[in-house]
């Protein structure tokens, strides 16, 4: 029987590898062989936490301090109850672990996003600035504390230096990572990939599925668009509504993906299915709902996954009676908070580790939306950020409409939900605190994104922004 230790060194490998379930069932394994470790624990945590399951984190950070484990659980739990929302528990976990470790960088992170919260935007800045002096420091934790300060910096109107330091973490986020991508087909060309396969064959091609689909959710959402577009809210306030469950960002589509993108010519093969052959696919959709804890039998399942636009020629493949939502947001907006965003490390992220690898993303991905919905007998409804904040009421009962659901008062209460279902993509805190006015923030860094306007221009002038 293999010992806990080499259960604990392979699920940690696991973790940076971002296999996080196959982590988790290693690490369970070592806790039932050695239950008082608190390393097993504090690597739970861990995984829990990079893999965006916040309470489960806060469970094993919360262990493994109990366990004896020092300060780095602490520290930890102090991480995931600043992002939850809960300040006056992170301060006591932070603080009870710079009494064990004066110093402890995740610790002090933790104080300095209480200080944001509490607008003492100068005592985070020192406090972030002391953090990043130190040499002693992980890579991870100066690139986290770096786009900390660029955040801080932005608060105190410093939009040049808040645009250094973003530029300084997301460099250190591009070198952490760099071997864990190497060899992998950059995001922008698989998605011109997908592309050119999509125009390979007529588009009829895509489109040519059976009527009716056995076991599907009778009412289909997929919610699309762009990181940093809005999806993360409109997701919650559908989810507000009864009758509605949503998923956030969940791999619905791996076993297709893995049959059928890789590489990205592939995707051809679906088009040459019949029913019997489309049926595997759907039913492997329809399994992970369930495994995320979804009722198949729900009046109406909205699918939230903003890169899911790539996906487009699939879905009308394989559900062609599907709703689609696409979020829209003045693209200046949305690639300059992809950038300035910490995003968990995937191929988007190590993608947008550059304002110019963000919006060659985003200009690829607006292509290929923009030729399936023009090609593809999809029923698709484009909602727009701006009118959501300028207008919430309107465009929401807009947005039911099209779904088919009920408008109701609960839809303006979706901080509510948030708090309840909890959220772990980077709009976390912005979703609980209400509805965010986050319209043109572009405006002070015009002369940052200067570089990339060609790319963006012509989807300015598209859009009508």
């Amino acid at each position: 029987m293999t010992d806990a230790a080499t259960l604990l060194a392979q699920g940690s490998a696991l973790r940076r590898e971002g296999n996080f379930s196959a982590a988790i069932r290693l690490l369970d394994h070592a806790a039932r062989l050695t239950p008082g470790d608190p390393d097993i624990w504090l690597e739970r945590g861990y995984v829990f936490d990079f893999g965006g399951s916040l309470d489960n984190a806060l469970h094993s950070y919360a262990e493994a301090a109990r366990l004896g484990g020092g300060a780095a659980p602490l520290a930890g739990y102090a991480s995931v109850a600043v992002r939850k929302g809960d300040y006056d528990g992170a301060r006591a976990a932070a603080g009870a672990a710079l009494q064990l470790a004066p110093g402890e960088p995740t610790a002090e992170i933790a104080l300095a996003r209480c200080d944001v919260e509490a607008r003492g935007y100068s005592d985070a800045e020192d406090r972030l600035q002391r953090v990043l002096a130190r040499s002693d420091i992980a890579p991870e934790e100066q690139m986290i504390a770096g786009g900390l300060l660029g955040d801080v910096l932005d608060k105190l109107d410093r939009p040049a230096e808040a645009f250094a330091a973003y530029a300084r973490s997301k460099a250190l986020f591009a070198e952490v990572h760099a071997e864990r991508f190497a060899g992998q087909l950059p995001l922008t060309q698989f998605v011109d990939e997908i592309a050119k396969t999509f125009a390979s064959v007529a588009p009829e091609a895509w489109s040519a599925a059976p009527a009716t689909i056995a076991g599907a959710t009778p009412n289909h959402v997929f919610l699309l668009g762009y990181p940093r577009s809005g999806t993360t809210l409109v997701e919650n306030i559908l989810a507000s509504a009864p009758g509605v469950a949503a998923s956030e960002e969940s791999p619905t589509l791996r076993e297709a993906d893995r049959e059928f993108l890789d590489p990205p010519d592939k995707l051809v093969g679906l088009t040459r299915l019949d029913a019997a052959g489309l049926a595997p696919w759907r039913e492997a959709y329809w399994r992970r709902v369930r495994a995320g804890g979804i009722a198949p039998d729900a009046q109406t399942f909205v699918d939230m996954d903003p890169l899911k636009g790539s996906r487009l020629p699939m879905i009308a493949r394989l559900f062609p009676q599907a709703k689609i939502v696409v979020m829209r947001r003045d693209p200046r907006d949305v690639v300059l908070s992809c950038f300035r965003t910490s995003f968990a490390p995937t191929a988007a992220a190590y993608q947008f580790t550059t304002l110019a690898g963000v919006a060659r993303h985003y200009d690829a991905l607006m292509r290929l939306q923009r030729d399936c919905l023009a090609a593809l007998p999809l029923a698709a409804h484009e909602l727009r950020y701006e009118a959501l904040v300028g207008d919430f009421d309107a465009t929401t009962q807009a947005l039911c409409r099209f779904i088919g659901i009920d408008w109701s008062d609960d839809l303006r209460r979706f901080d509510k939900t948030a708090e309840r279902r909890g959220v772990s993509t980077a709009s976390q805190t912005q979703v609980r605190r209400g509805l965010y006015d986050g319209r043109a923030q572009w405006r002070r860094y015009e002369s940052e994104l200067a570089p990339v306007m060609p790319i963006l221009q012509p989807w300015i002038d598209a859009f009508g922004y």
